[in-house]
């Protein structure tokens, strides 16, 4: 898609500034050029999804559409990060295949996890300013995104000292395992928002023996839907990461022709 001029816009690089903060600051006024659309996606096949992400990243790095926040919900499947061990899946093919469990390798960091219906997954597609080429601060500043979010929904959530997460309690209710290439962003979080969570018993959860998982909906302890947390992860995300958050098309290529800018914390 392209602008009144026939040519096609250019997204350059987010610049710091007055709407960087580290997590947990207060921002102040976003700059115009650090846009970022919400895509939501609905429920798709990982193999589809990941397809479509990588090309999102490959047209990002090209400068051809702006930063994005993916959010979607997978079929059943498992993925196996770059750290994975294969001992962490503990139930073996033919009965994976007995469940409609797929098995996956995921080009991004951390161990073993599992994606499914009553997941929020959460795909950030962003060039990185140069005063956040920070693998940990991205981390710690996904963490805070959630958090955040979830207190909205009177959940107390915070972090494990030495763990990459979002924790209520000893419980998990929010896995993270991101890529960044070139300081562009890809993958990112699953937030266990509703439903039984059974594929993660076909595994050891992240590699760690003693995790348990959990969900917003049972920490609430009212019946919460997945598209309920779209909102406020969006407005804290665009707090957190200084962007203007804007509500994007599937099928458009460039935000600046599809999309007109809100404020992070009007997006419902």
């Amino acid at each position: 898609m392209t602008g009144e001029s026939g040519v096609r816009p250019q997204f350059p690089k987010a610049k710091s500034g007055p709407a960087t903060a580290r997590a947990g600051e207060a921002l102040g006024t976003v700059r115009l050029e650090a846009r970022c659309e919400r895509l939501v996606w609905g429920r798709m096949d990982y193999d589809a999804a990941v397809a479509r992400m990588e090309r999102r990243v490959s047209d990002r790095r090209a400068g051809l559409v702006p930063d994005a926040l993916v959010f979607c919900e997978h079929e059943s499947v498992i993925t196996l990060g770059r750290n994975a061990s294969p001992e962490n899946v503990v139930l073996p093919p033919e009965e994976l295949r007995r469940r409609g469990i797929e098995l996956r390798e995921a080009g991004r960091g951390g161990d073993v996890t599992w994606h499914g219906p009553g997941q929020l997954v959460g795909y950030p597609i962003l060039q990185l300013e140069p005063a956040r080429h920070d693998a940990s601060r991205y981390l710690r500043d996904l963490e805070e995104v959630l958090i955040r979010a979830l207190a909205e929904f009177g959940v107390a959530a915070g972090r494990r000292e030495g763990l990459t997460g979002v924790w209520a309690a000893d419980r998990k209710v929010a896995s993270i395992g991101v890529r960044l290439s070139r300081w562009i962003t890809s993958h990112g979080f699953a937030l266990n928002v509703r439903g039984r969570l059974e594929g993660f018993e076909a595994i050891v959860p992240c590699g760690i023996a003693s995790c348990r998982m959990v969900t917003v909906e049972s920490l609430a302890g009212r019946r919460v839907e997945v598209g309920e947390l779209t909102g406020p992860v969006s407005r804290h995300f665009g707090e957190i990461f200084g962007r203007a958050m804007v509500e994007g098309h599937a099928t458009c290529g460039a935000a600046a022709a599809c999309a007109s800018p809100v404020a992070a914390g009007a997006l419902q």
